[in-house]
């Protein structure tokens, strides 16, 4: 048995052996205890004997040390200052998990720990300016609301909408398709650097690893399996978009789809989405009220006013301005956003930005006359 290895290490060496998808390592894991040591010492029989798992599998575990140099990758992390986290960190994405198929273990770039709700935005490399203008709003618009923005990295659709959350100080998330120690397409250098400094970059792949047909697939299964919700801005009708889209379906995630002109080639595979029951989308207010619908058919939260105490336990896991306004109900009051501006010292915007997270969150809620109360509980 591979003593020396601690837990972390044995997940980057499974992550990283060839040919054997996240499917079968996830099954070996669950079959053989959850330690990814004990896969790493088991016989060749017992790897076997996990559906799944031939001769090739079980040899590319066994030999192990002849595919993967371990000491180069961690020298590598270290170098680029990249960590590699695992489903049992609390910087995994908490949705992904979820998914079938999910990473063992990704390739982190920057400090951002997930610890807002996602949107995927999506679209085509080959986009028009009418479909970069909307991939930038939408950005914009959705960090503006709370919400982390993830998309590709790529040209096009993806670049605007990384770009726009970046210009009000949001959260995006870029998710690559090869190793992230590579900069694809190589333009998005910059773009690359300052998501990493205020959010992450995210990869399950190691480094040198070149994106090719198999690696943009897995990668956009990641892009949905973190999000809520998946936005096409454009995209044709074979489109890396359109795979996006596939895999939220199976993974029971929200999709969008823009429209466009019925004579756009980039058009034509937002029109076809639509037409299979994606909502369509003239802005984020679709978005919320398709997240708040879905919200009122789950088991009802607590609230503000549930029990004393409540609001100091959730404290953690609100942003500041969240907070902030929280703070102003958690006597029951009843205010509109004027008087918590008022308040809070937050501008009007920055209130009604929070107010919105909040009420997604099911702790406050609007009333018929424009004003907000905390949710009662039940």
């Amino acid at each position: 048995m591979p003593d020396s290895l601690t837990e972390r290490q044995a997940f980057m060496v499974l992550n990283d052996l060839p040919n054997i998808g996240p499917i079968t390592l996830n099954r070996l894991l669950a079959e053989l205890g959850g330690d990814p040591r004990e896969i790493l010492s088991a016989t060749r029989r017992q790897l076997e004997a996990v559906r799944g798992v031939g001769p090739e599998t079980s040899a590319a575990v066994l030999n192990w040390r002849t595919h993967f140099d371990l000491a180069r990758e961690e020298e590598r992390l270290a170098k680029a200052g990249a960590t590699f986290i695992t489903t049992r960190d609390d910087g995994y994405p908490r949705l992904l998990k979820e998914i079938n198929d999910p990473p063992i273990g990704l390739y982190r770039k920057g400090d951002y720990l997930f610890g807002q709700p996602c949107i995927a935005v999506v679209g085509s490399r080959r986009t028009t300016l009418y479909g970069q203008a909307v991939a930038r709003k939408l950005g914009a618009q959705l960090a503006q609301l709370g919400f982390c923005v993830v998309s590709g990295l790529a040209r096009g659709i993806d670049t605007a909408a990384h770009e726009g959350a970046l210009s009000v100080g949001g959260k995006t998330v870029a998710v690559l398709g090869c190793g992230i120690d590579i900069v694809y397409p190589p333009e998005n250098l910059d773009l690359y650097r300052r998501i990493a400094e205020t959010g992450a970059v995210l990869s399950e792949f190691p480094f040198g690893r070149k994106a090719d047909k198999q690696t943009f697939p897995m990668r956009n299964r990641v892009v949905s399996g973190i999000s809520e919700g998946v936005v096409v801005v454009e995209s044709d009708t074979s489109g890396g978009a359109m795979i996006t889209a596939r895999f939220a379906g199976e993974q029971g995630r929200l999709i969008f789809a823009v429209p466009g002109r019925i004579d756009q080639p980039t058009s034509q595979g937002c029109h076809q989405l639509i037409r299979d029951g994606a909502t369509l989308l003239m802005g984020v207010d679709d978005i919320l009220s398709e997240l708040n619908y879905l919200d009122g058919l789950h088991p009802k939260t607590a609230s503000l006013t549930d029990e004393p105490g409540l609001l100091e336990q959730l404290m953690p896991q609100l942003g500041e301005a969240e907070r902030k306004v929280a703070a102003c109900f958690s006597g029951g009051g009843q205010m509109g956003v004027d008087a918590v501006a008022a308040a809070t010292g937050l501008g009007a915007s920055e209130v009604a930005a929070a107010l919105m997270m909040l009420e997604l969150k099911r702790l406050v809620a609007k009333r018929a006359d424009g004003a907000f109360e905390a949710r009662s509980p039940g």
